[in-house]
């Protein structure tokens, strides 16, 4: 196989987007044979846009994924029918690349990994689009924590309040912003990036406490101010706050360990690197009020390294990245397994909000499903 034949299913803003990527030749090794979409808008700028090229239009994704067109396929859909596509779609021996979050709920998400684990051993392929793991900052920073140059976990911080949404925003209607259309608010929406890279750099935590507020300042059912405390096995800590309402809003990640301080910061990561661990260093001082020996690495990115990647690494770069591991064995960046961690997360602080006391993870599942079906059908009753 030269080439990895792609289909779509969803052309929406995502969707047309990686059809962009795909007939543009932004990937060397891959190419665009088919989508799918289900509404009128979205076939006919399909037909119009796509057909031309060579491309087929469908409006079953079954139908497409059965027709012999394609090898791969990106799944651009509303969360709930992320799970129920890529199994029908891994089914078939099709290799599968879903967006983020892998779905809205662990149990699902955790039976998709099951399934997708014995059609790997038939060799079909399945991935996440976590195109923020190609950000150069965040690759730096996790080479930092798995070459042990930041040491044991100590805490993990994460304020990222810049998702300014307005009640305009809202007022668009369709499935989002909705318990039974999209699952929940900032966390299932704008936050799975953020919440996959605080656990790919600092680990999964064993326990949440999470403070959401659904509707503040906003008239909807969802969350969007969000604060979670979370505790791990080393007896590190970690705070995650979030929000939609806050302008112009803050994007900070800072990790404290052993052996030194990483921030990450308006597109700037600053590195200070202890010359010796501050265990260490504790064990031996004799001063009142000592400073550790350090020093300092900063890495920055430039508005045209940052165009640069937005183009062609990003989601291009994840599409790039799968392609090549399905056609030469390339290790991926982002495998579709590693889609649940974040989404515990997610589902450990709602669960924690709803129920007002800790949880400790792995979270109750069918507790989850519980509560949520709860506020889908006080949203229906409203």
């Amino acid at each position: 196989m030269d080439k990895l034949r792609y289909g779509i299913v969803g052309v929406g803003k995502q969707g047309s987007k990686y059809s962009l990527i795909l007939t543009t030749g932004l990937v060397k090794n891959g190419v665009l044979t088919a989508v799918c979409d289900i509404e009128e808008d979205r076939i006919k700028w399909a037909k119009e846009k796509l057909e031309p090229k060579g491309v087929k239009v469908f409006e079953d994704y079954k139908e497409m994924i059965d027709s012999g067109l394609i090898d791969a396929v990106l799944v651009e859909t509303p969360h709930y029918d992320h799970p129920v596509i890529a199994t029908y779609a891994l089914s078939k021996g099709i290799h599968t690349l879903i967006d983020k979050p892998a779905g809205v709920y662990t149990k699902a998400i955790r039976e998709l990994n099951e399934y997708a684990a014995e059609k790997a051993k038939d060799g079909v392929k399945f991935g996440i689009m976590y195109n923020q793991r190609t950000n150069p900052l965040y690759k730096f920073a996790k080479e930092l924590v798995e070459a042990g140059r930041i040491g044991e976990l100590k805490r993990i911080n994460w304020i990222i309040t810049d998702w300014y949404r307005p009640q305009a925003y809202y007022n668009q209607g369709g499935w989002r912003g909705t318990w039974e259309g999209e699952g929940g608010g900032v966390l299932i929406n704008q936050c799975p990036h953020q919440l996959d890279l605080f656990q790919w750099l600092g680990g999964m935590p064993v326990s949440i406490r999470g403070y959401a507020q659904y509707g503040k300042n906003r008239d909807i059912a969802v969350e969007n101010d969000v604060t979670a405390y979370m505790e791990y096995a080393n007896g590190a800590t970690g705070l995650f706050v979030t929000s939609t309402h806050d302008f112009p809003g803050t994007n900070r990640l800072e990790i404290d360990g052993e052996k030194g301080k990483l921030v990450i910061e308006k597109n700037r990561l600053e590195f200070t690197e202890l010359e010796v661990s501050e265990s260490e260093f504790n064990a031996t001082n004799k001063k009142f009020m000592p400073s550790i020996p350090s020093k300092k690495i900063v890495k920055k990115m430039s508005k045209l390294r940052e165009g640069f990647m937005y183009v062609h690494e990003q989601h291009c770069g994840i599409i790039k990245n799968f392609t090549n591991h399905v056609l030469n064995g390339e290790k991926l960046i982002a495998p579709g397994e590693e889609g649940i961690n974040g989404l515990t997360i997610s589902n450990a602080i709602h669960l924690s909000s709803w129920l007002g006391k800790e949880v400790q993870l792995p979270i109750d599942e069918e507790l989850y499903i519980a509560e949520l079906n709860k506020r889908i059908e006080e949203e229906k009753q409203k």
